[in-house]
């Protein structure tokens, strides 16, 4: 049996790949509805190249060879010889799969970094911005300020400015002119330029001011205050002031390896600090029967985790993979890593924050704390700090705060981070948050 775990691109596209060669394959997705974030939805998948998402969802729910389970929050795994049991949540009641080939296409979620006032009611990431409207029509605010970094901001500022909402400005801390150090990766993808210009018409036909070289760095819940940064985030001029009801800040994103953690999968980092999995050329794992695809092998958008879920599927049941697809993915990647030389997040944004700035918003620890478990408590790293402060061990455990956590005390050592951390850091023993209520209740039907 073969378990994939997401309905995504990369999820939607190995499921396919699978079913097409007379297959079976269980899909089970956290959402009620498939797409994963890119193509999440309340009626119509609504964005750049949105139509082809209707190919994939008719697959998942006509093709017999595919058996879709939705609302099941994937919380553990275990792998015994082969076999992989994967323990899930649907309706608050516990029930397990079991699996000899699993793919794992879990995506990614926002990266956030802190900034004084980015816990205050009105304070977001750009995902949870277009989750609230494309999953459920809600328009987070009358005025918003969008800011951080990389090509995600624009969809979000088109898609709330067509619903209604004043973008009073996307605020990109970096040059588009960084694109010119990456010639070769821009002439191997030029379909990218047509969708840039997609996007660059819909902003200018809406009337959203883009600002280049300036991000917020402060939000008081009424105004945001810009500042103009450079390469490194370092605030070069202070700050204008900007009012809004809603900051959506977000630096790329992070990928989810909550499951291939636990599953004994090879972690690695890229060259921008991410923790990603080590795959092969057919999007194996270290593990044998475990397949990865998506963000979680290194960041790459859409097109790229299509490619490789079909890779990944095809692999599973060892089919030949195409040329053209190993080649289409090639192109991708080399696309990905021009991602990485253009958007970089620096260290600059440690000089953002004051005493009281939260970096831990779960359990509400400030900056202030966090050095001082290095100065006076001598913290060495971000799990000595969580025993100190209690940073990181509330709901989130960890996702959002820890990569700061250990930035923020390897920049008071005058250090980097090891490699060794950062992978410590990104796991986790369990995938999601379960009751001990629903825990004592057992194993219910399968």
């Amino acid at each position: 049996m073969i378990v994939i775990v997401g309905a995504g691109p990369a999820g939607l596209a190995a499921a396919k790949a699978i079913a097409r060669h007379g297959v079976s394959c269980t899909v089970i997705d956290a959402a009620s509805k498939p797409g994963g974030q890119y193509w999440r939805f309340r009626d119509l998948v609504q964005g750049y190249k949105s139509q082809r998402a209707y190919g994939y969802f008719d697959e998942l729910r006509s093709n017999p060879k595919i058996t879709y389970i939705n609302a099941a929050q994937v919380w553990s795994a275990t792998r015994t010889n082969d076999l992989v049991t994967l323990n899930y949540l649907q309706a608050g009641i516990e029930k397990s799969l079991k699996c000899q080939t699993l793919i794992l296409t879990t995506g990614a979620y926002d990266r956030s970094i802190p900034f004084p006032g980015w816990e205050k009611p009105g304070s977001m990431t750009p995902g949870a911005a277009q989750a609230l409207l494309k999953g459920h029509g809600v328009v987070v605010g009358k005025k918003i300020a969008i800011s951080g970094t990389g090509p995600f901001l624009l969809p979000v500022a088109v898609g709330l400015a067509e619903a209604g909402a004043e973008v009073v400005g996307v605020f990109e801390a970096h040059s588009p002119l960084r694109w010119l150090r990456s010639p070769i990766a821009l002439a191997f993808n030029p379909e990218k330029f047509f969708e840039l210009l997609y996007y660059a018409k819909k902003i200018k036909k809406l009337s959203i001011p883009m600002k280049f070289g300036k991000v917020v760095t402060e939000f008081s819940g009424s105004t945001a205050f810009v500042s103009r940064v450079n390469s490194e985030l370092s605030i070069k001029r202070s700050s204008d002031e900007i009012q809004c009801d809603v900051v959506a800040s977000g630096w790329g994103f992070v990928p989810d390896l909550s499951l291939g953690g636990i599953l004994g999968c090879k972690e690695i980092v890229s060259v921008d600090g991410t923790v990603i999995f080590s795959v092969d050329r057919n999007q194996q794992s270290t593990v044998g029967n475990i397949f990865i695809a998506g963000e979680a092998t290194g960041i790459g958008g859409s097109d790229l985790a299509l490619i490789e879920g079909e890779i990944a599927g095809l692999a599973s049941i060892n089919k030949r993979i195409p040329f053209t697809l190993r080649f289409h993915r090639a192109r991708k990647q080399l696309f990905a890593r021009a991602l990485i030389r253009s958007y970089p997040v620096g260290n600059g944004w440690q000089k953002w924050l004051d005493a009281k700035t939260l970096i831990c918003r779960c359990e509400e620890v400030s900056c202030s704390q966090v050095l001082s478990s290095v100065v006076e408590l001598k913290a060495e790293d971000s799990r000595t700090s969580k025993l100190f402060t209690r940073a990181g061990m509330g709901l989130c455990q960890g996702r959002v705060c820890s990569r700061n956590v250990s930035e923020i005390i390897a920049g008071a050592k005058g250090v980097p981070v090891a490699d060794t951390e950062r992978i410590s850091y990104s796991n986790r023993p369990l995938a999601a948050p379960i009751s001990l209520g629903s825990l004592a209740d057992g194993i219910g039907e399968k």
